[in-house]
């Protein structure tokens, strides 16, 4: 595929908003995960939540869509100088050649929630939302990409991916078709999910929920941590002359379809996602050095992407899950990843896997727990949903 500059990017997730805090709270191991204080009735576990965005208020010319997401979108929409750089773009093409790609995995649902928790009994004893939640727009799965459209004034196509915890990975190879296709000149692509009923006890029936904070690839591990984060970063064509030095350089995408919400044994799925990213990218698995694994600390996830990665890459690639400082943030773990993997091209940032310290013998050589330094020139993600929606994305240095 032809490369694609990525001009800005940012993330907010429990480490705090925008990249310098991803940056420190990576460097320093500092983790964001704390115990649930989220809901009515906190369910006994870890979770990463963000700081702030119950403070946090929607210009008026977006109040039809005030909800806990949509906040969470705002908040991470204005950081790492992203409204400028976007001004930017927009100036240069057009608001109309510029698209919007979000990806999220539960969109609004916890304002639905609420809304049905909160009915209210008209005098002939119907129901009705309370007025606060009776706008049609937060209560779709498109609810954030429509947000972000209004927010930013673009006008190329929109589009919401949802495709559970691979859906903010996959709006990076949305972008790239869209461009390549001459459909639009640029992309602001992103994803944002934010912790709600529905996800906490939905996880937690399947048994998948760790009541401490989670272990990727640690031979103790017992479940996950489940977290909330907003991201985005601005695509442009290549051609178009512009840029910071880094670019999407290939992505691959499969649907193994094995189960629900196991993922496929032999991996088969993982691997020719990655083994198609690679293709892409016109490069050899020992080109990359920095892998961010999905690395949910679910025994069977864990070990099935550790098997594909040991088969796939040679023994000193540096890999390892960054999980246990932001927990599993779903549809939004895809762009928040992407981060961490931008991070290691333009700081030589490798993290490790934090909380973790007893390695998994099933796990090969690449599997990491401490952070690394290293001049890198490949870095890739790894993003894998229920259902087995798979997303690896290789990102590069220009030139």
């Amino acid at each position: 595929m032809l490369p694609v500059n990525i001009l800005a990017h940012t993330a907010t997730t429990a480490l705090g908003a925008g990249v310098d805090a991803q940056r420190e709270g990576l460097r320093a191991r500092r983790s964001g995960l704390r115990p649930n204080d989220f809901g009515q009735e906190p369910l006994p576990c870890w979770i990463g939540r963000v700081q702030g965005v119950e403070d946090v208020q929607l210009p008026a010319h977006l109040a039809d869509f005030a909800c806990r997401n949509n906040a969470l979108a705002w908040l991470a929409l204005q950081q790492d100088q992203l409204p400028e750089t976007l001004a930017q773009v927009v100036a240069r093409h057009g608001a109309g050649r510029v698209a919007v790609v979000m990806g999220t995995s539960t969109s609004s649902i916890g304002a639905t929630e609420e809304a049905y928790a909160r009915l209210e009994t008209n005098a002939d004893g119907s129901a009705q939302l309370p007025i606060e939640l009776r706008q049609p727009r937060i209560h779709t799965p498109h609810s954030l990409g429509n947000f972000v459209q209004a927010a930013t004034g673009l006008h190329g196509p929109c589009v919401t991916v949802a495709t559970a915890c691979s859906s903010s990975a996959k709006v990076f190879a949305q972008a790239a078709r869209l461009i390549n296709a001459g459909l639009a000149d640029a992309a602001l692509v992103g994803g944002v999910d934010t912790l709600c009923g529905s996800v906490l006890f939905g996880f937690n029936s399947l048994q998948l929920i760790a009541p401490g904070p989670c272990q990727p690839f640690d031979a103790r591990r017992v479940g996950l941590s489940l977290g909330e984060a907003g991201g985005y970063a601005l695509l442009e064509r290549a051609d178009a002359g512009n840029g910071n030095g880094l670019q999407l350089c290939g992505y691959g995408e499969s649907s193994d379809a094995h189960h629900m919400s196991a993922p496929h044994p032999q991996g088969l799925g993982a691997r020719l996602a990655m083994e198609a990213a690679l293709q892409r990218a016109g490069i050899a698995p020992a080109a990359v050095g920095y892998l961010n694994l999905h690395g949910t600390s679910t025994p069977a996830n864990d070990s099935i992407e550790a098997s594909v990665v040991a088969a796939l890459f040679p023994p000193g690639l540096h890999a390892s899950s960054t999980k246990g400082w932001t927990g599993h943030t779903l549809g939004a773990a895809g762009i928040v990843e992407s981060v961490f993997a931008l991070l290691a091209l333009s700081d030589g940032l490798l993290p490790g896997t934090l909380n973790s310290e007893i390695p998994d013998p099933a796990c090969g050589p690449q599997i990491r727990f401490d952070n690394a330094q290293a001049d890198i020139r490949y870095a890739m993600n790894n993003s894998f949903g229920f259902g087995g929606n798979n997303c690896a994305l290789v990102f590069g240095k220009a030139g």
